[in-house]
């Protein structure tokens, strides 16, 4: 999955650069409780609250822990090399936050439900003005793997990214080789439009891609008939 590490650590070593301040009157609002027209998303992320995971902003100490996570080589063998040390992901968190108040990108943490720690993370990137288009990629810690972590923390970007943002293309890139990726993104719904070849050099290789995409209005549609349950 495609993430941004490498702009973020030259951005971040410009010495005119200070970190930024959540505004904390929005940083912990619900999702249930935000109306897309009113909350100013810029000023600071929700939390999102699943069965399984909180998803927060991302936040200055996540660095070690999403470290920690990057250094198992099946989670970073077909996404973009992460930063190499704990004070590149820091650099990382700053460079999101920025990003998110210039109304760019959107960074969570996955926190697991009774923790603190970050044990991943979802990046949404705007690919056209106000987000008509965007793509998205994650990191996860391999020891959930299979959990439904991911499964419940995508579904809670995509509720984001379609309800607040308004997002109508959704986008995510995966190595044709990487199996576990490709199968997560199906299983979400998302659509294989074709494939990128040559498109992704890892370890002295090019790879080929598969492009997924999600459609605001088939998405809508699928949450239609849950939505429509009558609970007695």
């Amino acid at each position: 999955m495609a993430f941004v590490w490498k702009l973020a650590t030259v951005i971040d070593k410009h010495p005119s650069r200070q970190p930024v301040a959540l505004d904390p009157s929005l940083s912990s609002v619900p999702l249930m409780n935000i109306e897309p027209t009113s909350y100013i998303w810029q000023r600071g992320l929700p939390e999102l609250r699943g069965a399984r995971v909180t998803l927060r902003e991302l936040r200055a100490g996540d660095g070690i822990s999403l470290f920690t996570a990057a250094t198992h080589r099946e989670v970073t063998r077909y996404i973009s090399p992460p930063p190499p040390t704990v004070e590149g992901f820091e650099q990382f968190i700053t460079f999101a936050q920025r990003q998110r108040v210039a109304g760019q990108c959107a960074s969570f943490a996955i926190v697991p439900r009774g923790s603190d720690v970050a044990i991943g993370l979802f990046h949404l990137r705007s690919l056209q003005p106000d987000f008509c288009s965007a793509e998205w990629g994650f990191l996860l810690a391999s020891e959930f793997w299979g959990s439904g972590v991911f499964t419940d923390s995508a579904r809670l970007v995509m509720e984001f990214a379609f309800g607040v943002l308004q997002v109508h293309r959704l986008e995510a890139r995966a190595a044709l080789r990487n199996e576990r990726a490709n199968a997560a993104l199906r299983k979400l719904g998302a659509v294989r439009e074709g494939v990128l070849r040559k498109s992704f050099l890892r370890h002295g290789e090019l790879l080929d891609q598969a492009m997924w995409t999600i459609l605001a209005d088939e998405w809508r549609a699928a949450q239609q008939p849950r939505e429509s349950q009558v609970i007695h």
